[in-house]
């Protein structure tokens, strides 16, 4: 038995906060308080407790699963009595899925087993308290929402625990060539503990690859250029040229449609765990690729995009170091690499040092359902 461990209990309508000798006291101990109804505009709290503790695990279920609900919900966090949440993100996001678009899946953080279900593994310590709250900033209520929330209480709090945050943020459009970035600059020391991340992409560019855009982690002094820099989009979440519905414990794909032009996918940090100890941000790349004839077709098209490189053969010309317009005659004829801009939407999941950052409030409803 760990020697520090207080108790043990669970927080839910039945008995908020898992007070001890408490549940179950509506209708006379029997079923009586599983549920309760979510208006619109309405604010619940789900757990409020003083003192140190981890929360172990949380599960919901609601009865309006579909994604503009799910990103109507927004799910707040706070440890130690901080007035700014360190999680303030969109229910189903939160949950491990890009796009708000539920599957069943099962990861080492996240789980659905039958699409019905809302699982969370993560570990999150806190020293003061801890507050958990959901409102429904929709115009519609939500019939049903049930919940659970387990957590141990502490004797005395743990010096080195750090907090866990998550962050969302979306971005419809930009100007070619930028990175979309996942997480902002964020100081103090930490760990970087993944992401899951959703895109639509824009009709202009038909249906030509998406994926070649490489993730960026820069940490601890990197300024212009990142320490950590993969190889490209379906690379950094494990799987190779091109990309398809899977799911596994720390890496997957949950959405892939090409009819919809909508993809989801997450990767998560828990064997090849990612420690900073100043500073962190990520970003990704917004590129893709198709052969040269496709691409000067988009460009008389005024689709926006601009390419960057070409692979012909075993020949590869880097064209922002030997710039060549691609409809220049000589141009060869390949794979282009190019970058495009697409609607791109992300949760950053991370631990850090303080129970609270400077990152920007969570976007507005209408920003993050339309």
């Amino acid at each position: 038995m760990p020697k520090n461990i207080k108790r043990s209990s669970i927080s839910s309508f039945e008995n908020f906060n898992g007070v001890s000798n408490n549940g179950g006291k509506v209708n006379k101990g029997a079923k009586g308080h599983a549920f309760e109804e979510f208006k619109a505009g309405e604010t619940k709290t789900l757990l409020d407790l003083k003192g140190p503790g981890i929360i172990q695990r949380m599960w919901f279920t609601v009865r309006d699963r579909s994604p503009e609900m799910l990103r109507a919900m927004r799910l707040r966090m706070y440890w130690d009595g901080q007035s700014k949440p360190a999680v303030d993100v969109p229910f189903g996001d939160f949950f491990g899925f890009g796009l708000a678009k539920v599957v069943r899946m099962e990861t080492a953080l996240f789980a659905n087993p039958e699409g019905r279900s809302f699982n969370c593994f993560i570990s999150m310590p806190f020293k003061t308290g801890a507050k958990i709250t959901i409102t429904n900033e929709s115009e519609l209520a939500n019939e049903m929402i049930f919940y659970d929330i387990d957590f141990v209480e502490l004797k005395k709090p743990e010096p080195d625990a750090l907090y866990f945050h998550a962050f969302w943020t979306r971005q419809k459009s930009s100007e070619l060539g930028k990175d979309f970035e996942f997480l902002p600059r964020i100081d103090g020391k930490g760990r970087y503990l993944g992401l899951n991340m959703g895109i639509k992409t824009d009709a202009c560019y038909e249906n030509t690859g998406w994926c070649e855009g490489e993730v960026k982690l820069y940490m601890d002094g990197d300024a212009q250029y990142p320490s950590y820099i993969g190889t490209g989009t379906e690379d950094y979440i494990g799987t190779a040229w091109g990309l398809g519905v899977y799911k596994n414990l720390y890496q997957g794909c949950t959405v892939a449609n090409d009819s919809t032009r909508e993809y989801a996918f997450y990767r998560f940090h828990v064997p090849d765990q990612v420690f900073f100890f100043q500073h962190f941000s990520g970003a990704i790349q917004q590129m893709g690729g198709e052969m040269r004839d496709y691409i000067r077709r988009l460009v008389k098209n005024k689709a926006p995009l601009k390419p960057i490189m070409v692979l012909a053969g075993d020949k590869t010309i880097r064209l922002l170091d030997q710039p060549k317009d691609i409809f220049d005659a000589d141009f060869p004829d390949g794979w282009v690499n190019f970058y495009r801009r697409d609607d791109y939407s992300s949760t950053a999941y991370f631990y850090l040092d303080r129970p609270s950052t400077s990152l920007p409030e969570l976007q507005g409803v209408k920003e993050r359902i339309n």
